[in-house]
């Protein structure tokens, strides 16, 4: 893994101006299945980690949110609003666990009525006093086992008997099924293979970009601005690359394009600083290159769909198309070869998600361009099948189970820790 050739700076970073709680906790949710708030502490970091090996052992579609009390004004006053809510924003289908402040809830699209609260008011009652951790790990067990219940009860729900000769053709069935799980594995693997060799060239396209921006930074006669906005990108960089060595899956390079899109917005703010320019605005990477940097500005481009389709573009790649040339098309590694980034097979649709979000390049990959332009169906969503409508109407299964980390022994949807 190459390293970026940036010297550490450990001054902090200034204050970023903050979004709503809910919408930074719905994007990191995109991302990662645990979220826990600055000013939060009922899990460490720690804590954290653990919560989100335990969501990978169960195999279940479960997002936890640890929140400030605070959170609650963003929906309606109540934490259940604050679940419901995140769910609606993250738009995957699954469970949703939320401590806020010291009240935990639960909802779920997945799981029966009721079943999220029931859960949750488990999980609360037998683990409240060992802590905060202890039950959202052991809401996430009970949910993976739910889940399997569920499958097992929808796969034996045939009556009858069960004559013995199809344990013969049960063991070669098994024995497939054991060749396929085989081949499916050496599949990913490749799949990751080529995944990663693309996401290690976006890593050392920014770091090449910035050399010398730390010395630059350092000059008596720079705008200070800049060198908070280097420390930031810094730190967007680490997390980038510590994904990447992280990565098990192609959908987990989604942390490390992701982290990079910010972490070269933030390069190229000290960059406009050290300049004596305005910061520029955040922006998509270029469509047709993401190592050229932030678009400027969307064009019009024929796409070989055959329809024309708004995309961002850098400046002279703008430029190309307006004058109707093609700009030089980022080659991505396919297997033996190379594609164009638009030919992509659908398991680049993590990549190009973190780098794109809901739409351009992942609509592409997961082959769900519409006519009219881009759907705005999200890498989140193409890559677990899940949609969104299940969030729009409110018809979770649950609302108010769980408890309340602090006080009294109700237990009827509440208690508290």
């Amino acid at each position: 893994m190459a390293a970026i050739a940036f010297s550490a700076l450990l001054l902090p970073a200034p204050a970023a101006a903050q979004a709503p709680i809910l919408e930074q906790a719905a994007d990191e949710l995109r991302i990662d299945s645990v979220y826990r708030h600055s000013e939060s502490n009922s899990i460490t970091a720690a804590d954290e980690q653990r919560l989100e090996r335990r969501i990978v052992q169960e195999r279940a579609p479960v997002f936890i949110a640890v929140l400030p009390g605070s959170a609650r004004a963003e929906a309606g006053g109540s934490s259940t609003g604050v679940a419901l809510r995140l769910g609606r924003l993250v738009r995957i289908r699954g469970t949703y666990g939320v401590v806020v402040g010291k009240e935990f809830r639960a909802v779920s699209s997945e799981l029966g009525q009721g079943e999220a609260d029931r859960l949750a008011s488990q999980s609360f009652q037998a683990n409240r006093g060992d802590g905060v951790a202890a039950v959202l790990n052991d809401f996430v067990r009970r949910v993976g086992e739910a889940r399997q219940a569920e499958e097992v009860s929808a796969e034996d729900d045939s009556g009858g008997g069960f004559p013995s000769w199809l344990l013969v053709v049960g063991a070669g069935i098994a024995g497939l099924f054991g060749l396929r799980a085989y081949r499916r594995r050496q599949r990913e693997r490749r799949e990751l293979a080529d995944v990663k060799v693309a996401a290690r060239e976006d890593l050392v396209a920014l770091a090449d970009d910035v050399v010398g921006l730390d010395a630059d930074v350092e000059m008596p006669s720079a705008d200070p601005r800049a060198k908070d906005a280097y420390v930031r990108g810094m730190e967007a960089y680490q997390r980038a690359d510590d994904s990447f060595d992280k990565a098990r899956s192609p959908r987990d390079i989604s942390k490390v394009t992701y982290n990079l899109t910010e972490a070269r917005h933030k390069m190229e703010t000290a960059k406009a600083f050290l300049a004596r320019k305005p910061a520029p605005e955040p922006r998509a990477p270029c469509f047709f290159d993401a190592r050229h940097g932030s678009s400027v500005r969307d064009v019009t481009w024929p796409s070989p769909y055959g329809g024309p389709v708004e995309v961002p573009a850098c400046e002279a790649d703008a430029q190309k198309v307006e004058a109707g040339e093609e700009p030089a098309m980022r080659q991505v590694p396919v297997g033996d070869g190379r594609r164009p980034v638009w030919d992509a097979p659908g398991y680049y649709g993590g990549w190009a998600g973190g780098f794109y979000g809901g739409g351009i390049l992942p609509a592409f990959f997961v082959g769900s361009m519409l006519a009219g332009g881009f759907g705005h169906t999200g890498a989140a969503e193409a890559a677990t099948g899940g949609g969104f409508d299940d969030f729009d109407g409110g018809d979770f299964g649950g609302g108010s189970g769980g408890g309340d980390f602090g006080g009294g022994g109700d237990f009827g949807g509440g208690g508290d820790f």
